[in-house]
């Protein structure tokens, strides 16, 4: 009898190696490219997350409005505080939330297990001078924070610029410029950030000139 053709048991076995080898060459390469556009996307979430937080810094240190948020122990306005990881002004909401009126904006850099993080928290003010509503919980502006803080400068009485302080002192007036410098984990990157205060004129209403934080009487030596 003739022989039918076919293929032998090493043959078989053979082909079904190099079709193994040929699937884990193709998911090595799915898996390689898989991390790739998942490390690309995080870079992406993390620059996207500095980014966001310095515009909102920013827009709202620009908007900063001469408006007290207390009063110190002789009834003098507070219109500013600042620490090297905590700052109060008043500014008002983006959008359609400014028809709520000026806010008490609180940043701060909140401990953690082990890192901190950048916050921001809203606040009412009652016309009635009552104690600032809080609005809403604290918002998350930056995560992952290893080391840094806020530093203020302003001019003194001569209209000359003061140097860098990480705790402003004059509280009845308001500071040129806040500079908030962080060091981030992971590798990621905060570009230095110098935000002005412009403050806004239209807040500058009552008794007094409330714009003096930036020419400078009263501030400093």
């Amino acid at each position: 009898m003739k022989r039918a053709a076919g293929f032998t048991l090493i043959e078989v076995l053979g082909a079904m190696a190099l079709l193994a080898l040929l699937l884990l060459g193709v998911y090595s390469g799915v898996r390689t490219a898989t991390h790739t556009v998942q490390v690309g996307t995080a870079k992406i979430e993390q620059l996207d997350e500095v980014r966001s937080a310095q515009q909102f810094l920013r827009r709202e240190l620009a908007q900063a409005m001469a408006q007290a948020i207390a009063h110190d122990d002789s009834g003098n306005n507070i219109y500013f505080v600042g620490s090297d990881n905590e700052m109060r002004f008043v500014a008002p909401l983006p959008g359609y939330l400014g028809k709520m009126g000026p806010q008490l904006i609180q940043i701060k850099l909140v401990p953690g297990d082990k890192s901190e993080r950048l916050e921001a928290s809203l606040a009412i003010l009652p016309p009635d001078g009552s104690a600032p509503k809080p609005l809403g919980d604290p918002q998350v502006l930056v995560d992952g924070i290893t080391g840094g803080g806020f530093s203020y400068r302003g001019v003194n009485q001569q209209g000359q610029p003061m140097d860098w302080q990480s705790d402003w002192k004059y509280s009845n007036n308001m500071p040129n410029v806040v500079t908030i410098k962080l060091a981030l984990e992971n590798g990621r990157e905060w570009p230095l950030m110098s935000a002005p205060l412009r403050v806004n004129a239209a807040a500058t209403q009552g008794p007094g000139n409330l714009l003096r934080g930036l020419r400078g009487p009263g501030v400093g030596p």
